[in-house]
């Protein structure tokens, strides 16, 4: 596996991300832990969590078997923002919640600091100005190294990158957001201002959420019934099951059986490739199931096959102004 900075920082982190939002509900402890071992034998050093995953057993989770390592080993990243109990004070991006929530995710990761610290999400009702000189304070006490956000919009990400330029605060490092074959509209604010920034983009959900993993091909009526499509969320039936959608599916099923590779693979690949893109992060459910996403890594598609799965997936209505 090759290593790549974090954007302009000198943090060198694996190109797979490990995402570990399965930890301690649909994976259990001893396939994580298998998952785990098998990643970084394969030379991934990257894993990122989040405080609301499993409402804390993944960072739990990771930090049992973090317990086990060199910690200096690895880059450890988690999210804030998400409701974490009843009261309203357990949510947001308020500097009470942000200094409360650190602290909970480095006792459940059994770490005295995070590598990467990210906000999940826009808070409306907290000043950026508030949130952001928080995180400051939490790199100047050395409970954080560096800083992200995820799920922002590109005036949102601007506006924070250039609040911490004008008041000297810790810079941001990266990005989270959603990027795939068929979620491309980041390529219209989001990574030019992360390539214009210097900031390091790690994508979420490469598959998203199965549509892309080889299971759903033109002339399903439905989603399997075990699947994450068949419940409610952003990666819903309704929303995907389109022309758009089934063209790229089958183009990517027949780049994968021009490479000899699987769907998901070349999908991952595809990510790999794209300018500004540091590390997709990869969820898998089980060890098998990573196995086969380790596949991603070592090979390239060539620029026929990029232009085809790139033609195929590009928007077919591009909003004011980016068509002009």
């Amino acid at each position: 596996m090759d290593y790549r900075s974090l954007g302009n920082t000198g943090l060198k982190v694996s190109e797979l991300c490990l995402g570990a939002m399965m930890f301690g509900e649909k994976t259990d402890e001893q396939d994580s832990r298998r998952i785990l071992h098998r990643f970084t034998e394969a030379g991934g050093t990257f894993i990122d969590t989040a405080d609301v995953y499993g409402a804390g057993r993944s960072e739990e989770v990771l930090g049992r078997w973090l317990a086990t390592q060199r910690r200096s080993d690895y880059v450890i990243a988690s999210k804030v923002w998400a409701p974490m109990g009843p009261r309203p004070t357990d949510r947001g991006l308020s500097r009470k919640h942000l200094l409360d929530a650190v602290d909970a995710s480095l006792r459940r990761l059994g770490t005295d600091y995070l590598d990467l610290y990210q906000l999940h999400l826009w808070d409306d009702s907290t000043p950026l100005t508030e949130t952001l000189s928080t995180l400051d304070t939490l790199v100047r006490s050395g409970k954080v190294r560096y800083l992200g956000v995820s799920n922002f919009s590109g005036w949102q990400l601007q506006k924070a990158v250039d609040l911490c330029l004008q008041h000297g605060w810790e810079p941001l490092s990266c990005l989270q957001p959603l990027y795939t074959l068929l979620d491309r509209s980041p390529e219209w604010e989001l990574l030019p201002v992360c390539r214009n920034e210097g900031l390091g983009v790690i994508t979420w959900s490469p598959l998203r959420s199965g549509w892309l993993s080889g299971r759903f091909r033109r002339g399903m009526t439905a989603p399997p019934g075990d699947s994450k499509v068949a419940g409610p969320g952003t990666h819903a039936w309704d929303r995907y099951a389109n022309e758009h959608t089934w063209h790229v599916i089958d183009e990517l099923a027949a780049v994968a059986e021009q490479t000899g590779r699987t769907m998901p693979q070349v999908a991952v690949r595809w990510l790999l490739q794209q300018p500004g893109v540091t590390a997709p992060i990869i969820g898998p459910r089980t060890p098998d199931y990573l196995e086969d996403l380790l596949g991603a890594v070592d090979w390239t598609l060539t620029a026929g096959q990029l232009d085809r799965l790139d033609v195929a997936s590009r928007p077919e209505q591009v909003p004011y102004p980016y068509f002009l």
